[in-house]
Formats: C-alpha cells, structure tokens, sequence
C-alpha cells in the first residue's frame, strides 16, 4: 500500500491552502515600503540655483520645469512661477491658464 503525502495530489491540505486577509494586507503594505526612497541632500549651491530658476521664472515670465520629491517616484511639473511667498518659502505654480498650485522650495530637487 502506497501512502499519500498530504500536499500532494489530492491530499487532505492541498485543498485547504488560504491566505488570510492579514495576511495578504501585510504583503502588500510590505511591497509598498519597500519601494519608498529617502529625500535627496541638496547642498546650499544647488538650492541657490533652484531659487535663481524659480525667481527667474517669476519675474520674466518664462517656463520651467520643477523635479519635485516624492517617496517613490519623483514629480514633474512645466509651468510658470506665479507669486513667491518668501516667508512660507512656498510658490504658487501655474501649470495650465487656470490650473495652478502652492509648492514648497524645499519639495523641489531640480529645475530645469
């Protein structure tokens, strides 16, 4: 007589595998962190010319388009710098005629 093991075939386990919604949850909180990135260090050089750019772009109007920081995937945005709010250290970006939104400096990595 031959004995069965009981995950393979048809065995006893082999239909009762699951995964437990826990479970499952975990995996894919898991996978999300593992593909968070940390913010870059930008030395005082290259903020200045970030700063540069975006006054540039506020004052003659010209387009830009700003590299932003994001945990897993870095943000690009064309538009113009439309006002400077030097205590907040934010602009306000126009990207489109009616389409606009505050940034932080300190979000941008790269101008171009």
């Amino acid at each position: 007589m031959t004995t069965r093991k009981k995950l393979e075939g048809n065995g006893l386990w082999e239909s009762s595998r699951m995964m437990l919604p826990e479970h499952k949850e975990a995996i894919i909180r898991y996978q999300h962190e593992e593909g968070r990135r940390s913010r870059p260090t930008l030395d005082s050089q290259e903020m200045e010319l970030i700063e540069r750019a975006l006054a540039e772009s506020f004052y003659k109007q010209c387009a830009i388009t700003l590299t932003i920081y994001d945990e897993y995937e870095d943000i690009k945005l064309s538009g113009i710098v439309t006002s400077l709010n030097t205590h907040r250290r934010e602009i306000k970006f126009a990207i489109r005629t009616e389409d606009w939104e505050w940034i932080k400096v300190d979000e941008i990595i790269a101008v171009r």
